[in-house]
This record gives structure tokens, sequence and C-alpha cells, in this order.
């Protein structure tokens, strides 16, 4: 196929040519960065939180007016929560990933650290909550029985400089706080206070996701009460059961104590699907607005096309008394739409870059991986060849008698 004659021709059609080009790059900037999107969020949603999702419960008491030994009140429920059939284990912590809001903290590996080195999600536990989450313990040991404190205890200490203890870390705090060892053993610090890593589990994620380090968790063996922003966290033998133990949950808080707020109970399975809402919205969005843009360039292709064909229908016409046949006016139209369509692809590539480095200025997002490109030029160059197929065959169809018509 010749490709001076379609330039020469596209030449003479500027303005149609330079519209198709222009929208074809408009597509592709914005299909390979909305699609780059969509695979973060993807990724997200899917993100481990660490612990078994499937299994948990979470529960709620605020209290009322001024609360009287509510560490004393926070056990009763816990041996309570326990005693329900289908619960297998009741703890009392200060939060779980994938939750609006997060308890964090600096760390370093030196008192008095100017510049901490990790930012961690603050997790305050009682006994038992590694197992009773899920958490899987790759180096060290869990907490001892006498390791746990009362955090209304800790409120009465003076002098925060005399605090101390032990912590677990999350693998990748772990490796960020001492990168060329071991953590178990070491003292990190909370600005003076000292901290003995005992343990390290696999993974726990942040609350709230926070950036490049929402890996980044330390776990404390300090009991909250329901009154003082602790929540219980319910591990259920059969996932199957939870609908029945929700109802148990809150029947059997409000027996404890009625002269309190009791929260429907909710499964944390609930509690990432709310959190992650946006998200889903915003999947939704993106492709729904992918699907509009190919369908708009898909019919303004179609549209240019049909009109060069009733343009040239005498042309084409000379074309077939010359000899062409219907395969070769079929791959012209497909070849002056696969040029307009590269030329279009290029100049969305340079695009779609300055498009990217817009969103990572004002979003902190990650740069645009290469691989987007190749894809996004080979859906429109499908799309290009699908959209000109019909006029371009209604062009290979044109009789030779068109031709002699007007003369």
């Amino acid at each position: 196929m010749e490709i001076r004659p379609i330039l020469s021709t596209l030449s003479r059609h500027k303005t149609a040519a330079a519209l198709i080009v222009l929208e074809i790059a408009l597509t592709c900037a914005i299909l390979c960065n909305a699609l780059f999107l969509v695979t973060q969020r993807l990724e997200t949603l899917n993100l481990p939180s660490g612990i078994d999702d499937e299994h948990l419960i979470m529960a709620r008491a605020d209290g009322i007016g001024e609360q009287v030994d509510a560490d004393a009140r926070s056990r009763e429920d816990l041996a309570a929560l326990r005693a329900i059939p289908g619960v297998t284990d009741a703890v009392i912590v200060n939060q779980v990933p994938f939750r609006n809001g997060s308890w964090n903290t600096s760390l370093g590996t030196r008192p008095d650290q100017e510049t901490p080195t990790i930012n961690a999600a603050q997790y305050m536990t009682s006994e038992g909550t590694l197992k009773a989450m899920g958490l899987k313990l790759v180096a060290g040991r869990d907490f001892q029985p006498e390791e746990f404190k009362n955090v209304t205890d800790l409120e009465k200490v003076e002098d925060p400089a005399t605090l101390t203890s032990s912590v677990i870390l999350s693998a990748p705090a772990a490796r960020k706080l001492f990168p060329d060892g071991d953590a178990v053993g070491k003292t990190i610090y909370m600005a003076n206070i000292p901290l003995t890593v005992v343990g390290v589990v696999e993974t726990l994620v942040r609350p709230a996701l926070m950036g490049g380090d929402r890996q980044n968790s330390l776990i404390f063996p300090t009991r909250l009460n329901f009154s003082n922003g602790g929540f219980y966290l319910l591990r259920v033998a059969d996932p199957a059961r939870r609908a029945e133990i929700l109802k148990a949950v809150d029947a059997t808080l409000e027996k404890v104590d009625p002269n309190r707020l009791i929260r429907p109970a909710t499964t944390f399975e609930e509690n990432r699907r709310d959190y992650f809402a946006d998200d889903r919205d915003m999947i939704g969005l993106l492709l729904l607005v992918c699907g509009l843009l190919l369908l708009v360039t898909a019919l303004g292709i179609v549209g240019l096309a049909s009109f060069w064909v009733q343009q040239r229908a005498k042309q084409i016409g000379i074309r077939r008394a010359l000899g062409a046949t219907r395969g070769q006016i079929l791959r012209y139209f497909q070849t002056e739409n696969f040029l307009l369509a590269t030329v279009g692809i290029v100049l969305g590539m340079v695009m779609a870059f300055g498009i990217n480095q817009m969103l990572i200025s004002k979003y902190e997002l990650p740069r645009l991986p290469l691989y987007y490109l190749p894809v996004g030029a080979v859906a429109l160059w499908l799309l290009g060849q699908l959209a000109v197929l019909g006029p371009a065959r209604r062009a290979a169809a044109v009789p030779p008698a068109v031709a002699t018509r007007s003369i």
C-alpha cells in the first residue's frame, strides 16, 4: 500500500484529520492514566490487612456520664462475650485496620532523635490479641501476662520518662528500623521512652492508609476500657454464624450494663467494605469514563470515515474502474485510519506523562509505569480499525459505474 497518496489526501483535509488526531490523543492520555488509577485502587481494595478478616466481629459500648471502675466493667464484658456460643475469644483494642482515623506514634533507634526513623500506627491490645486477630508471628514471641498494663494506671505516672514497655512490630516497620539485622531484643524509642522489641508479625496495616508507610505498625501490651477509646474484637469459630452471633453480642453487652450506648455490632468484613466504598465508586466512575471516551472516539472515527467515503465516492469509483479490488479499497481506509491513530497515540503518550506529572504533584500518586502506554496504544489501534471497518467496507462496495455519473 502506497503511503504517499494517503498523506496527500490527508493534507487536503487538515482540519478534519487534526480533530480526529486530537480526539485520539486525549483519549489515549486519559485512558492510560485512568487504567493506572483503576489498577491502584484495585490493589488497595485487595490489600492484606494482616488479620483474619472473615472470623472477626467488632462491638462497642460508650459510657454515659462519668464511669466508675470502667476497667472492671470491661473485664465483665469480655467474660460475657467469650461465653457466647460460637465465640472463641474476645479482646479489647483501640483500633483495627481500615478505619478512618488512626492512633500513631513516631519511633527512632536513639533517645531524643530529632528526626524519627518511622511513623507507625499504635495498636493497644489486651491478652490474646495476636491469636484472636489471627496475626502471624514471624520472629520472637507473644507478650507475657505480666507485661500487660492498664492505660488508666499508666496515666497516673508523673514522669513519662520512667516508663518502659515491650512491643511487637510489623515486619515492614522492623526492616525500616533495623535494615541490617534482627529487630527482636533491640531497643527503640518513642521520644524518651525505651521500648523493647519482643516479636515481629508478618503484616498489620495501619487503620487509615497513609502513603508509603501504610504497613508500619506497633503493638503495645496496654489494656484500654470501653470508656477511654477501647472496643471489643470477637473471633468466631464459624463465619457462617456471624449474623446469629451479632445479635447475641448486642444483647450481651446490654445485659451486662444497660446504662450505656450500645452500638450495633458489625463484622470486620463490613467495616472493610464501608472503608473502601469510595474506592469502589471511583473504580466504577473511571471505568465509565473510559467506556464513554472510547465510545465517543469510535463514533468520531466512524463519522469521519463515513463522511470521507461519501465525499470520495467518485474517486473510489474511478479507482474501481481502473482495476482496484475491494480489498485494496478496504486496506486504503484502514491504513489511513492507522496513520491518524498512530499520530494521535504518540501525542497522547506525551500528554499521558503530562497528566501523570500533574497528578503526582497534586495527589502524590506514583509515576505512571511505561507498560500502560503500549496497552493504551494497542487498545486505540484496535478500536480505530474496528470503527473504520464499516465505512471502509461501504467504500469497497462502491461500483465502478459511479465514476461515469455526472459526466
